[in-house]
This record gives structure tokens, sequence and C-alpha cells, in this order.
């Protein structure tokens, strides 16, 4: 089973070449908090895409997302939208929420919630018999720095502590990216945002295996 993992596209997810794969899943911010549209055309280019299963999460820029999951539901019908929600795919459990830690006075706020009791509520719903675990924000302490600060969540580093996912998948923190392994879990920052703009390839996972795979490149 082949799943292809990304994020924080910011609405440039045409230029985003996504591998092939049995499951696409989306870890948040399509948007630049602005407008339905935006909403509407990552719908469209996820309809281009012949992956059989896409499995999207919000982040804290998808602002037009947040109202009403239902009408998020029907904006992202190409999607399997999920919002502290559960789908399974092939035998696969997946889980899916959208909340994060209020980030700074600059950043989009959708979806934020203070750091405490009322995020750790949104965390407590996650389930203990899960595969995959896709959250916008990671844990705290892993791949969640931006220069000397960590912006990852404390609560929610416990809770995947505690249920052991097989993966953990997140994005949010643009200049950390990659995998790594603690006890049963590997965890996955998937943004494509890297440096001086240019975007990074989604990664490719080998499900059974953990090994994150090479993609083929198109010959010119």
């Amino acid at each position: 089973m082949k799943i292809a993992v990304f994020s924080d596209t910011h609405t440039a997810h045409w230029q985003v070449k996504v591998p092939d794969a049995d499951i696409l899943i989306f870890a948040g911010d399509m948007t630049c908090c602005r407008t339905n549209r935006e909403v509407v055309d990552f719908n469209k280019f996820l309809r281009s895409l012949p992956h059989k299963y896409k499995v999207v999460v919000a982040g804290n820029h998808d602002h037009r997302l947040t109202d009403d999951p239902e009408k998020a539901t029907a904006l992202l019908s190409e999607a399997i939208y999920l919002q502290d929600e559960t789908v399974v795919i092939e035998g696969i459990t997946i889980y899916g929420a959208p909340w994060n830690p209020l980030f700074n006075d600059y950043a989009c706020d959708a979806f934020a919630l203070p750091r405490g009791t009322v995020l750790k509520e949104k965390w407590d719903m996650i389930p203990s018999d899960i595969d995959i675990l896709v959250t916008h924000v990671p844990p705290s302490g892993i791949l969640d720095r931006n220069g000397p600060v960590s912006h990852g969540c404390t609560d929610l580093a416990a809770i995947v502590a505690a249920r052991k996912p097989k993966y953990h998948i997140f994005g949010h923190i643009h200049n950390r990216h990659g995998v790594v392994k603690y006890g049963e879990t590997r965890f996955i920052n998937c943004n494509v945002q890297g440096k001086g703009g240019v975007l990074r390839s989604p990664l490719l996972l080998d499900y059974e295996t953990g090994e994150i795979l090479e993609v083929e490149k198109e010959e010119v």
C-alpha cells in the first residue's frame, strides 16, 4: 500500500506533482485564509488526480472550512474530509483533526485554540485503535521548531504516546520536513514549502515498511 502525503500548499497546489499512490493524504493549509474560491480550486485540483482515496484535514489557514463541517464536506466533494472523524480504507484506520495551538499574532487562526484544557479535549477524542493520525500541527518536540522556538503541542504529544498510531502525519512548520520514529510511531512532517518559495515534492510512503519511496522523475 502506497500513500502520498503532503500539506501546506497555500494555493500553489497546481504546481505540486503528486506521485501515484493508493491513498492521498493532505494535512492542511490548502488556502491563504481568504475565499471559498480557493477551496473550490483545491477541490478541482483533487478532481484532476487519479488517486482512488483522497483524505483531507484542514489547517490554520483554512478559515472557510471552520464554520460548518457539513459545508466543508460539500466544498471538498472530491475528498474524504475529516474533522474529528475516522475513516477505514482498505483495512487502514485513519483519524483526522484540524486543531492547533494559537500560533502568533501574525498567523491565520482557523481551528486555533488556546493551549490547555480546551485543546486537550480535542486530542482526547482521538481513538486508541487507529493506524494513521492526521493533524495539521506537530506534537511538541518532533519536527516542530521554527528557529529556536518549538511550536508543537505538548498535549498532542502525550495523546500520541498513549494511542501509539503506526503513523502520525502533519505539516504546519515549513522549515521542518521529513520522518523520524519514536517508539511505535513514525512521525512525518510532509509540508511542501521549501526555502525561497521552492516547493518540495509530496512524500510517498510505503505503508507496510515505513519507507519513504523515491518518486520517479518524468523524462524531459
